[in-house]
């Protein structure tokens, strides 16, 4: 056990930083692109609803796996796309790290959007009647009355979204991210016999990563909640 630690002690911080950071800028990006895809699946645009169905059901059905892998693959090996300076000493961790953040954006801001959508849901139609006879803008109504009230409807939702992108964060590994879950892996093939208490300490510390979200957005939710 004390060889097992010795090894793992110093590494472990790190790796579950990585983790956080990934959540972290992943899920200001889903945020910011799953706003866009609602607004436009709830646009009076057709064309605009129909670029944001044809994006959502797409990518929630496609494996996240996919799309990180074609992310590394297709963007950058096949088609040169860089997020990182060349130059740089840590130009591929660097790389690596951002198209991981943006296959995750792209694939989580799809479920964000749904859960906003789910939040527009319970907004009474008429206060969108009553913001046009107003002479508000979709824009203005969209933002100013529909989304606010969603975003306080859908907390909950998007708070499992959050608790799902940070279990999804493993799948960086796939491309080399050296996130929490690849430490696992590399952990256990040098300390095999030792297999359960490693898999033990990385799922204790997923479970410190998840559980204080969940609680603190579902006190959230019961705060924020619209009072009927």
């Amino acid at each position: 056990m004390s060889t097992l630690w010795a090894d793992l002690g110093p590494r472990l911080w790190p790796a579950f930083w990585l983790t956080i950071q990934l959540t972290i800028y992943s899920a200001i990006g889903s945020m910011i692109l799953g706003t866009i895809l609602t607004a436009m699946r709830v646009s009076p645009v057709g064309i605009l609803r129909g670029i944001a169905t044809f994006y959502i059901n797409t990518v929630r059905n496609t494996p996240l796996t996919l799309i990180i892998i074609f992310c590394s693959f297709g963007l950058y090996q096949n088609l040169g796309l860089e997020l990182a300076d060349r130059s740089s000493s840590t130009f591929l961790v660097d790389n690596n790290f951002r198209l991981a953040v943006l296959g995750f954006v792209v694939y989580t801001s799809a479920f964000v959007s749904e859960s906003l959508r789910s939040g527009i849901n319970t907004v009474h139609f008429g206060q969108a009647e009553a913001a046009r006879s107003l002479g508000l803008t979709f824009s203005q109504t969209f933002g100013s009355i529909i989304f606010p009230q969603a975003v306080r409807a859908a907390i909950v939702p998007l708070g499992n979204t959050l608790i799902a992108l940070t279990k999804n964060t493993t799948i960086a590994s796939a491309i080399g991210v050296a996130e929490a879950s690849l430490l696992m892996k590399s952990t256990i093939e040098i300390h095999a016999n030792m297999l359960f208490v490693v898999f033990g300490i990385f799922a204790l510390g997923f479970m410190i990563l998840t559980l204080p979200t969940g609680l603190a957005l579902g006190r959230l939710s019961n705060q924020m909640a619209v009072r009927k």
